[in-house]
Order: C-alpha cells, then structure tokens, then sequence
C-alpha cells in the first residue's frame, strides 16, 4: 500500500506558515515545491504491519524463503526512493525524510512514516550491511529493478534485495543519523527492536572487517580485504583498482575504510575523512540513546559504540589532519595512513564543508581548522572541484565532471555560514538555476539551463532543511518580520 496521506495537513501547515512570511515569492514558491518532494514523489510503499495483503506476502515469502528470519520485515515499513529510479539509498532516504523529523511528534502518520524507515533500512543493514541501494521490499509487491551492471562483488549479494552494492561507510552513519534523529525528536524508542540490534551488530561487524590494514602488521602479508568491488567500465571511478581492493591502507590509524564515496564515486585513499567523521559522530549519539534505557545489555553495547567513536575520532585529528602551505591546518578529504592525501571536497555529504551539520567540528572545537578547511574548500586554488562559471559556482565532484557544481554544495556552504550577504548570494544562485520549480543534481556553471536531473529528490530535501534552519537562525534574511520561526 502506498503512504496515507493523512500527513499532507501538518506538512501544508508548515508551507503556509514559511511562504506566507517570505519576501520573496519565487523562494516561497520554491519552498512549497520542495518541501513536499518526498512524501508526494518518493514514498513508495508504507505499510503498519496490520494490512492484510502485506501480511499474505509477508506469509508466502517466509514460506518460500527458509532462510528469511521469523521477525524480518513485521511492524512499520517504509520504502523511499531516490527519486527517478525505484530504488532506495540509505544515505538518500535518511536526508530525504530530515525535514520531516521535527513534525514527528505533531502527527502519529509522520512518525509512523520515520519509523517504518527505520525498520525497513535495519533489514537492508542486516541483509546486506556492505551495500548502498536497496530493492523494495519483498512485502511490498513492487517489481525489482536493475541497474544494468554485472558487477563483481565479495560478500555476494542478492540481487533481488540488492540494487548496487558500492561499499560506503557514510550509508552506515546515515542508518544511525536516522534513527538518531528520530530520537531526538520524538524521544521514542520503539525502534529498539530484535531487528535493529541486529542491524546495529551488522554494522560494528563491518567496522571491524573494514579497520583492518592492507598488510599484517607483525608478519607483512597482505590480507584480504572482507569487501572487493570491480565492474567493467571505461569510467575509473566506477571501479576499485588492484583487482577491487583499492589502494592500500596502513595500520594503526583507527580509522575505518570506505570503498566509496557519498557520490558513488571510489575512493582514492579508502579512509575518506568526512565519513568517519559522521560514524564517530553517529555512534556517540546511537551510545546516549542506549545509555538510557536502564538495561544491561544497552549499557554494554552504549560502552562498545563509544570507544568506537573515541577511537575514530582520534585517528581524524592524527592522520585527517594536515598541514597546507597556504590555509595552515586543515582536513584532508582522504588519507592512507602512510602519509599520502586527498584534498580536495565533493558536493555530496558527507563533506568537509558539512562536518559543523553533522557535529563533529563546532562549540569551540576544531573551529580554527575547520575554518582553514572552509577557505580552502570554496577557492579554486583549494579545491580542484570548486568550479566558478558565467552563471553558477559551487561544489562539483567527478560524479558528473568538471563543469557541473552542485546547487546541493551551495545550501550546505548556506548552512554553515553565518554572513549574511554569503548565505544571499548561495539562496539566489540555487533560485535561479531552479527554472523548473525545484531543485537539480548539479548545474553546468557557464549554461545554468545545463543540468542533470530535471529533480533531485536528496537536494530538494536540503533545500528545505535551508530554509528551515534560516527561518530559525535568521528570519531576517527570508522574512518580511524577523521572528524567528521553528516547526
């Protein structure tokens, strides 16, 4: 069954109470495409686990499938797709639904909604923990997609659940970034259920694997990694070098590998900077949430997640930190732990532009090198992706190629600003390119009606989440009174 729509009142009530406010009626209107995107578009499938023809499915799969856990897919179940294809990413879905998560106390559909994502993104963790994109859900009665691709992945995957399987640590965070947000939010823990746990172990478990170093520390043999990835393409970044492997990672950082990055891209050096620092973050938040509940058994997982975190974070501020001729210290966007980096920013998030929204950096710490990080980030002597053209700039990333910035790069730069007249310039720019009414992929900077994606599902929510923060942080830029407003 598709979602109810019994949410369009409190979604149209915070339309009304934003656009009647705003100056400018062609931001207003662009906040009353975007905000709505994900429920009217990208919800696909929501059940509460009562429905009698998901329950028949649910039945017949079981039946069929002796594998398939005796809990798998009960209760709330929520399928969100990226936008124009029918598939689900875990990092996508998360930033679809944020602007949502602080109505989820105001209407039990919305809550129900956030946490039937939460269920069905612990069965994609738990069946797949290494993957990044999912098939709707058996229950569903949906039909399978496929990407097209014959690739070649270790641990094999099922494609009948699994659309792509590039192995990014970010998809993780953002499993976690749901369900803390949810938390924090609505304070609920109806989601700490047998099949979140396990999720939740699926992911340490892939921690672990993916701390390990390219070769034995004591003996120097190479291990084998527990993920490889090769596809046949004439695209590098689609693939990892040294048969799936990727380049080799040293020991002792702490720091976790990512084979690729938020923009599905490989990675060149496999601890990718802004990922790790999400998943520390992450992994704190997931610790109090446990710490509360009064259980044994959570207070043990809450102690295992934050040494985690600890550890993670040590290892950013040891090897993730560097030092740049110019800028002085800032973060590097990958390292190897041999002393080899990347500096450089995508537009995607988890980015180094990003790290105050996920918390990492912010409060007095780390701010000196974040702010060198910023500078050097939206400078074209900095950063080889910032690209600047007759009639757009922001943050590209080799997902597209080197003449397309990302409107998405640009409300992130909004997000993290405190000028007034940058956060300006960042809004008109993304208003002008968004002649359709909502917001692209990513724009060509010297012909703004170049683009691709007529609608990116992930970027209209964080245009949304912009405008949201700026209605609190400073009313006075978006609206005709200067009251700050919060949902």
């Amino acid at each position: 069954m598709l979602f109810m729509p019994a949410l369009h009142n409190t979604i149209e009530k915070v339309i009304s109470d934003i656009t009647s406010r705003m100056k400018d009626p062609d931001l207003a209107r662009l906040f009353e495409n975007t905000f709505p995107s994900t429920t009217d578009t990208t919800v696909k499938f929501h059940t509460n686990g009562k429905d009698e023809q998901v329950t028949q499915r649910l039945q017949r799969q079981k039946a069929r499938d002796a594998w398939l856990d005796k809990d798998a897919w009960e209760g709330h179940q929520s399928f969100i797709i990226t936008g124009d294809i029918l598939a689900e990413w875990l990092r996508d879905s998360t930033n679809q639904l944020k602007p949502y998560q602080a109505l989820a106390t105001k209407d039990p559909a919305i809550f129900n909604l956030i946490l039937g994502a939460i269920n069905t993104q612990s069965e994609y963790v738990i069946q797949s923990p290494y993957c990044n994109a999912f098939q709707p859900p058996p229950i569903s009665g949906l039909p399978v997609s496929y990407n097209g691709q014959n690739d070649a992945v270790h641990p094999i995957y099922d494609p009948n659940t699994v659309f792509e399987c590039k192995y990014e640590l970010d998809s993780l965070a953002h499993f976690l970034a749901l369900t803390n947000d949810f938390h924090q939010h609505t304070s609920s823990t109806s989601f700490l259920n047998p099949r979140w746990y396990k999720a939740l172990h699926s992911l340490l478990s892939v921690l672990s694997a993916q701390s390990q170093s390219t070769f034995d520390p004591q003996t120097g043999a190479y291990r084998p990694n527990a993920y490889t990835f090769q596809r046949h393409t004439n695209t590098g970044t689609e693939t990892l070098n040294l048969n799936g492997i990727g380049n080799p990672l040293n020991n002792g950082t702490n720091l976790i590998r990512s084979a690729f990055r938020p923009s599905d891209d490989a990675t060149t050096f496999g601890f990718f900077i802004p990922a790790n620092a999400q998943m520390a973050v992450e992994l704190r938040r997931t610790a109090t949430i446990l710490q509360t509940t009064g259980k044994k058994d959570d207070a043990d997982l809450a102690r295992t997640l934050g040494e985690w975190s600890k550890r993670i974070e040590a290892g950013i501020w040891e090897h993730g930190v560097v030092k740049h001729k110019k800028y002085g210290d800032v973060f590097a966007y990958e390292v190897d732990g041999y002393g080899s980096v990347v500096l450089l920013d995508d537009a995607n998030y988890p980015s180094l532009l990003a790290l105050p929204l996920m918390g990492f950096v912010g409060e007095g710490k780390g701010d000196e090198t974040y702010r060198n990080t910023r500078r050097m980030v939206l400078e074209r002597g900095g950063n080889p992706y910032f690209l600047v053209g007759r009639e757009f700039k922001g943050v590209g990333g080799p997902h597209i190629g080197l003449q397309n910035a990302w409107p998405m790069s640009l409300l992130v730069q909004a997000q993290t600003s405190d000028d007034d007249e940058e956060i300006l310039e960042c809004l008109q720019l993304v208003l002008k390119s968004s002649r359709l009414g909502l917001i692209h992929e990513s724009i060509n900077v010297e012909y703004s009606r170049s683009y691709t994606r007529s609608w990116f599902a992930w970027a209209n929510g964080v245009f949304a989440v912009t405008i949201l923060d700026l209605a609190k942080r400073k009313p006075h830029l978006i609206f005709k009174n200067p009251t700050p407003y919060e949902v």
